[in-house]
């Protein structure tokens, strides 16, 4: 009896240690290794945090808004600064219609997105496309302020 319990105190004692160190390890590297509060370059936090990695439609629409066009633009220009870097442009829709017409209506978004990247220097062999029409929502709830944020194109580096 005693022995089960020397060898579980000692079990735990070691493993307070290990998780003590990796947390002085993460703290002072970061959760990546690159070092605490670095974004890596051509990275997609890189690009969310300078950039923005999405755009937005309007209700039934697969046209990009002349508010969401800079984004776009903003997205190619770093693309050509980091011409290693290969993306996924997601096409999302919000709930209402069926799902068949949610995933054409994410593609045609999708597609529109990709096209002002190439139309802005961005060869298209670095460009894929998908829909995920209604399955992916951004943020829940059946009202439009959760819709308008699921009508979206989002870049995403691969």
């Amino acid at each position: 009896m005693n022995a089960k319990l020397i060898t579980a105190l000692a079990a735990a004692a070691l493993l307070g240690t290990a998780c003590a160190d990796d947390q002085s390890q993460t703290a002072s590297t970061g959760a990546g290794g690159a070092g605490a509060g670095q974004i890596r370059p051509g990275s997609q936090e890189d690009l969310v945090a300078n950039v923005g990695d999405r755009v937005f439609f309007d209700f039934d629409r697969a046209n990009i808004r002349p508010d969401q066009r800079p984004v776009l633009e903003r997205q190619a220009r770093w693309l050509q600064q980091y011409p290693q870097v290969q993306v996924t442009v997601e096409g999302h829709a919000d709930e209402r219609g069926t799902r068949e017409y949610n995933l054409a209506l994410g593609q045609r978004r999708a597609n529109a997105a990709r096209d002002v990247l190439i139309a802005n220097g961005v060869a298209a062999s670095r460009i894929e496309t998908i829909s995920y029409g209604e399955d992916r929502p951004a943020a829940l709830g059946s009202n439009e302020e959760a819709w308008a944020q699921n009508r979206r194109a989002v870049t995403v580096v691969r």
